[in-house]
């Protein structure tokens, strides 16, 4: 995603939702519409990393509700990813450098609706070194965030 970012010939804040901002990203080729957002607490404290929640939109891609993370660390395959919300549970399937995403997008899709009704959501994930981080996410604004990244991708 950040190397849309790089490339992006405009990059618009389209709006700020309480714990969450709208990010559109447009050049020649390809239009790319986020919702994202900072933890709220992270685990350990001692160790801020640069993590982020988020659900993208690639209309030339035909991608939608992707939902990506990264803790701010490179993550180790050897262990799960996962997302958990009340009683809802989602594992991130395929990581990639400091990036983890899920496969299945009704999982996606079904994570979204988790996220729209809940108020916090903790993603858990562990380092090269093993050791585990949780980052604790707000979902205040979560669904008009997402809304807006639709919204300007369709």
């Amino acid at each position: 995603m950040f190397h849309s970012l790089a490339s992006a010939e405009e990059v618009k804040k389209i709006g700020k939702f309480k714990d969450w901002e709208t990010i559109v990203l447009k050049n020649d080729s390809e239009l790319v519409c986020f919702a994202q957002s900072k933890p709220v607490l992270q685990s350990p404290k001692n160790n801020p990393r640069e993590a982020r929640l988020f659900v993208t939109f690639r209309p030339n891609g035909k991608i939608i509700d992707e939902i990506s993370i990264t803790a701010g660390y490179e993550f180790n395959k050897k262990n799960s990813i996962i997302a958990r919300s009340g009683k809802n549970k989602y594992k991130f399937d395929m990581s990639q450098d400091n990036f983890a995403w899920m496969a299945d997008n009704k999982k996606e899709k079904k994570m979204i609706k988790t996220m729209k009704k809940g108020s916090r959501i903790m993603v858990t994930g562990y380092n090269q070194e093993g050791s585990q981080t949780i980052d604790h996410y707000s979902l205040l604004g979560f669904t008009k965030a997402y809304g807006s990244a639709k919204k300007n991708c369709s």
